[in-house]
C-alpha cells in the first residue's frame, strides 16, 4: 500500500498567531503518525508561482492522511489557521514505482 502525503503551499499573514496553529496541530499529527518531510524551509521557485511556505507531510496511507485531516483534533487546529493564513492543500497518494 503506498504512502500518502499532504502537500501545502501557504502564505502566513500573522506569524505570531500562526504559532498557535503549529502547537495545536501537533496532537493530530502525533495521533496519525505524520512525519514532516518539508516544513517551510528556504525554497527556490523555478517555474510558476507558489506561496512562500511549502509543507510536505507523510502518512502511512491515503486513509490515514484523510482521517487526520477530518479528525476533531486537526479541525480544531485548522480553525486557528484559517484567519491567519492562505493555504492550498492537497492529499495525494504516493507512487510505489
Amino acid at each position: 500500500m503506498p504512502k500518502a502525503y499532504w502537500v501545502a503551499h501557504a502564505t502566513v499573514t500573522d506569524p505570531e498567531a500562526y504559532e498557535a496553529y503549529r502547537r495545536a496541530n501537533a496532537e493530530a499529527f502525533a495521533k496519525y503518525g505524520a512525519r514532516f518531510l518539508v516544513r517551510g524551509g528556504p525554497q527556490e521557485v523555478v517555474e510558476g508561482t507558489l506561496a512562500p511556505r511549502c509543507v510536505v507531510i507523510e502518512f502511512a496511507d491515503l486513509s490515514t492522511a484523510r482521517a487526520c485531516y477530518d479528525s476533531p483534533e486537526y479541525q480544531a487546529a485548522k480553525a486557528l489557521r484559517l484567519p491567519v493564513s492562505l493555504v492550498d492543500l492537497c492529499i495525494v497518494e504516493g507512487w510505489e514505482g
